[in-house]
């Protein structure tokens, strides 16, 4: 039963990554439907942001209030569904309006897997969760190669994200039957409708914070770099989103293993060093391969320190939903401000100068590792 309710899990965070990597690696048709430059792109990703931050607090509570497996389900079928929202505007107060929905519906299916990841890892007995967020890679590979064909193509996205949405809802339906039932203890007490970090989440939060930025931030503006300030084609551009998520997913499979033996402080302050290596070549480096290496080593630097913030916050004591959601608040909700805010950036200065904030983050995220040894080592 456990090893079919582990097989469920990996399929619901593969399909999670496959929207992501979907609607990353076609943000340039997106911005070219709409008719937004850098700037106006940026304002637009900020909504879904908007949309998490507004919605993350409330999963403490549906977690603790339904079936984790129907829960898991539902939400995951509106997350497939929301994909077909971003290309469906022509205005960019319209974009905006449904990237509230599109981040909201992102966080709260994100909470919910994760919720049902630590009650695997907790009656397996042994930490899987790095295992899970590389096939929330793997979906984001899939996800952005079959963009890159797309864009390649020259297929409409609007008929691109449809079909998509349709394959990855079957694929939920049918993932999301061997989930585990799970309610929480009869006698445990319901977290409140807007539930706010603890002390004990916040300083693992902040990591997990610093992560999230530069992993949305290569993500979602990996591909307009290479296209907009390197000048690579619209397929070389989806193909770097590509990379990247190959990058994190061959690390994040090793990456329980490294934990076990490193430790998760070590493991992140090395990580640390890789991720600013790789933010360092993109801000220094002036061509579309050192570019696409320069994201490659962010990703490999970014991989495990997701799923050490989550398992983490997984074992504080509380109920569990309300500290992931917790940290889905902090690094998730900031993470999906991110490239709004590097838009900003590179409109006032240029996308050059924005990676230069994800290289200062990644610095940060390798000085305050310490707040992970006594949580998840």
């Amino acid at each position: 039963m456990l090893t079919r309710a582990r097989v469920a899990t990996s399929t619901m965070f593969a399909v999670h990554g496959a929207v992501t990597g979907t609607f990353a690696a076609r943000l340039p048709w997106i911005a070219d439907h709409v008719g937004v430059t850098v700037g106006g792109l940026g304002v637009a990703l900020l909504m879904p942001g908007v949309g998490a931050l507004l919605a993350m607090p409330l999963s403490g509570r549906l977690v603790h209030r339904y079936d984790l497996r129907a829960l898991t389900r539902v939400l995951m079928l509106l997350w497939c569904a929301a994909l077909v929202l971003p290309a469906v505007p022509a205005s960019l107060p319209l974009l905006c309006a449904v990237l509230i929905v599109y981040g909201a519906t992102a966080g709260v299916a994100d909470v919910a897997m994760n919720a049902h990841a630590v009650v695997i890892e907790e009656r397996l007995g042994k930490s899987v969760m790095s295992g899970f967020h590389g096939f929330w890679s793997l979906g984001g590979l899939a996800g952005s190669s079959v963009a890159a064909l797309a864009a390649k193509l020259g297929l409409d996205a609007r008929v691109h994200f449809a079909a998509t949405a349709v394959v990855l809802g079957l694929i939920t339906l049918v993932g999301a039957a061997w989930l585990l039932p799970h309610r929480p203890e009869p006698d445990a007490d319901e977290p409140p409708a807007f539930a706010l970090p603890s002390r004990l989440v916040l300083p693992i939060g902040l990591v997990g914070l610093c992560a999230v930025f530069a992993e949305a931030s290569g993500l979602d503006w990996s591909a307009v770099y290479v296209r907009n300030m390197l000048g690579g084609t619209a397929s070389t551009a989806a193909l770097t989103v590509s990379i990247f998520s190959v990058a994190m997913a061959l690390t994040r499979f090793a990456g329980d293993a490294v934990v076990r033996r490193l430790g998760a402080a070590l493991t992140v302050r090395i990580a640390a060093v890789c991720a600013l290596a790789g933010a360092m070549i993109v801000v220094l480096g002036r061509s579309v391969p050192l570019a696409v290496l320069g994201f490659g080593l962010i990703g490999v630097g970014i991989a495990v320190v997701v799923p050490l913030v989550f398992a983490a916050a997984g074992r504080l004591d509380g109920p569990p939903g309300r500290n992931i959601a917790g940290v889905a608040g902090i690094a998730y909700g900031s993470g999906l401000i991110a490239p709004g805010v590097l838009g900003g950036i590179g409109h006032v200065w240029s996308l050059t100068v924005s990676f230069v904030l994800v290289a200062v983050l990644l610095g940060a995220m390798g000085a305050a590792a310490g707040a992970l040894r006594a949580k998840s080592a």
